[in-house]
């Protein structure tokens, strides 16, 4: 296949499978990143993401499959080949950052500059360009053992881009942070990625992080891709009831599609006899046996109930989060779950009108 090279992709992965014994934790999975893009492998412990990073990386053989960096064929079960790790050109931010404590900061981001006998000059140019990058400039000479766990993974991160690689791939970077600072990391990295124009591939269970920080997502379960797409598409308009699920809050309405609506839209029928007026997903496709509608996209009022989409119902339960107000309602087909901003206050017990838009309510 002939590419312009400027466009080629810096990671393609066609047809990958990894067994290990009877078992298969990836299972025919395809995707390729285009230079500068960063992309999120998404999903749940086991369903094959990290084993897809570490065979990119050369840290996992594959059963089968294409592996190409850059252009260059790195791993092809059909030619029997398997370029070492070291040969790869790719840089890894592992979940435990791999810092030696032994060595000062200055000494672990300069080690795979000097295993690659770059003159003396060189590696301190470049340790003191990337520890500026990181906000850890004044940090140099201090032992890696008197770091905190942020200050680890700024190192981490340093040490992976010293020598300017084209890829860079991480293993969930940030998980043994904690909350705030893996936020703060979140925006930290992603505007050094933008600046530095690195192509990442970064592998996460957090969907928030996913989305907060990728191009695009790719969606894993049980070895094979879910979906690929755009982090508001793939909240917006999940394709399967498994991502609508693992990807933000949203409720499963179970039911069927009972004729044509007004506006382009179809009528859904819930379990409890409730009427909905239903956007079709792209495509055209007019039938489904389930709804997905976000917990964020239902608003709560005491208006009238004569409406599309607008049906009463009961406050079960108000949890207290801080940025939102979680509601459990009582409706008629069972119970919704409605994220709402801390100014809009209901009691427990309350009779209120729960309303929504017809181009939130995804057809599965």
């Amino acid at each position: 296949m002939n590419r312009d090279a400027n466009n080629a992709p810096r990671i393609e992965v066609r047809d990958l499978v990894v067994r290990y014994g009877d078992a298969t934790a990836v299972d025919g999975v395809n995707f390729a990143i285009a230079p500068g893009e960063m992309v999120t492998l998404l999903g749940p412990s086991g369903c094959g993401k990290t084993t897809t990073l570490r065979s990119i990386a050369g840290l996992e053989t594959p059963w089968s499959g294409t592996i190409t960096l850059n252009g260059e064929t790195v791993f092809s079960g059909r030619e029997r080949r398997n370029m070492p790790s070291e040969k790869r050109g790719v840089s890894m931010v592992f979940q435990s950052y791999a810092i030696w404590p032994h060595m000062t900061v200055f000494e672990n981001v300069a080690y795979g500059l000097r295993v690659r006998k770059l003159p003396q000059a060189e590696v301190a140019s470049n340790v003191a360009r990337v520890l500026d990058m990181v906000q850890m400039q004044s940090y140099g000479d201090r032992p890696a053992s008197k770091l905190s766990g942020g200050q680890q993974q700024r190192v981490a991160v340093a040490r992976a881009i010293a020598f300017s690689p084209t890829v860079v791939l991480f293993d969930e970077p940030l998980s043994n942070l904690d909350a705030k600072l893996r936020a703060e990391m979140r925006v930290e990295l992603r505007e050094l990625q933008r600046r530095l124009d690195i192509t990442s591939l970064y592998v996460t269970h957090d969907q928030e992080e996913a989305l907060a920080i990728s191009d695009r997502v790719i969606v894993m379960n049980a070895g094979k891709i879910e979906q690929i797409g755009s982090p508001e598409a793939i909240y917006n308009q999940p394709n399967s009831r498994f991502v609508a699920d693992f990807v933000g809050s949203a409720n499963m309405i179970p039911g069927r599609v009972v004729g044509e609506g007004d506006g382009g839209t179809v009528r859904f029928e819930t379990e409890g006899g409730v009427r909905l007026a239903v956007s079709p997903p792209p495509g055209g496709r007019r039938n489904g046996t389930m709804v997905a509608l976000r917990s964020a996209y239902i608003d709560l009022g005491a208006g009238a109930v004569s409406g599309v989409n607008r049906v009463s119902g009961t406050i079960h339960r108000r949890m207290f989060h801080g940025d939102f107000i979680q509601y459990v309602i009582d409706w008629p087909a069972g119970q919704l779950i409605v994220r709402r901003p801390p100014t809009e206050l209901f009691e427990e017990g309350g009779v209120v009108t729960v309303s929504f838009a017809a181009e939130h309510c995804v057809l599965l």
